[in-house]
């Protein structure tokens, strides 16, 4: 029993650190520009599209979205991101129409992620605004007056709304900006096509 928390201490070790994450993304995704490179390769047209959309409410496959994400989310958001679509051959208007689809899905993406942005924002301002009024007020009420309700209630007052204020400031605001440039990274991301297999072709 020793022996395997030993190999479960040693495997943490060799894996859990920036070396070896680093070295993955380079072996992985990372070519002599710098770009970050992933392929998706399709065996028939229709594993691009949903099929429960048509129309003006085309949309591309969820697994597509997912597998871009699984993907792009180990990589920094300052890095391009270069799609190959590889396996069947689309037409030009069937290219545009993915490049579209993949943009406007991100695009609104982004949009709700700036709504939730402005949103913490101005909550984060409100409640470190009303800490401090009520912080004034308590050493006011303290000082001046010999009402221990209103102390304690001011005093519970600033205490919560700092608390709050700086929570979300350190914990909230920093995730919704982290997600904010994941979301802008994929809406940036250059698709580019080919019919062939790049495993295949690799091998």
């Amino acid at each position: 029993m020793s022996n395997y928390k030993e190999k479960v201490k040693e495997k943490i070790r060799q894996y859990s650190n920036d070396e070896y994450l680093n070295g993955y993304i380079r072996n992985e995704f990372m070519t002599d520009d710098t770009d970050a490179d992933i392929y998706l390769n399709i065996d028939r047209k229709d594993e691009l599209f949903d099929s429960r959309t048509r129309g003006r409410q085309l949309d591309l496959n969820p697994e597509v979205y997912e597998y871009i994400e699984s993907k792009t989310s180990m990589l920094e958001s300052d890095i391009q991101i270069e799609l190959h679509i590889t396996g069947v051959k689309l037409s030009d208007y069937e290219q545009g129409v993915v490049r579209h689809l993949l943009k406007e899905h991100y695009a609104i993406e982004l949009y709700k992620a700036q709504k939730e942005y402005k949103e913490t924002r101005n909550k984060i301002c409100k409640l470190l605004l009303l800490g401090i009024v009520s912080f004034l007020l308590y050493l006011l009420v303290f000082f001046k007056t010999d009402s221990a309700f209103g102390v304690e209630a001011l005093g519970f007052l600033f205490s919560f709304a700092l608390w709050e204020g700086f929570d979300a400031l350190i914990y909230s605001f920093k995730e919704i900006k982290e997600s904010r440039e994941e979301i802008t990274q994929n809406l940036l991301i250059n698709v580019e096509y080919g019919e062939k297999d790049f495993v295949n072709e690799a091998e």
